[in-house]
């Protein structure tokens, strides 16, 4: 399984790419959308929500099972990716392309800093 360098990852197996001007896009990890099986639903916030880290921000739905998406990080939902509702398979197609889900307007972007590195995500799915 791939995990960028350049994105970091949480332990609920979401990434996070700081973007230009600040925000952060988060979507699931190749790992968690091999996990899943085929996605068939994907339930997002509306923008302009106040979110903290941990707080639930949607579902996935797979052929497999019902999971729960967490925020990576304290901030503002600015954007959703509407493709993503419309085609639910694109998470499984290009789950840190095309897939992507959220982007959120950091409190603090250095928070990104705290967030697991590819290696460290990489040793945490392999055990």
């Amino acid at each position: 399984m791939s995990a960028p360098e350049e994105l970091r990852y949480t332990e609920e197996h979401e990434w996070v790419a700081v973007r230009e001007g600040g925000t952060v896009r988060v979507g699931i990890t190749e790992y968690a959308q091999d996990q899943l099986g085929d996605v068939v639903f994907v339930d997002l916030p509306e923008t302009g929500r106040q979110v903290a880290a941990g707080d639930v921000f949607g579902e996935i739905e797979s052929t497999k099972s019902v999971s729960e998406l967490f925020v990576p990080v304290d901030g503002e939902i600015v954007a959703v990716n509407d493709a993503v509702a419309d085609s639910p398979d694109l998470v499984n197609s290009d789950p840190y392309g095309e897939g992507w889900l959220i982007e959120i307007r950091p409190d603090d972007v250095a928070s990104v800093d705290g967030l697991l590195d590819a290696d460290a995500y990489t040793r945490l799915t392999e055990s």
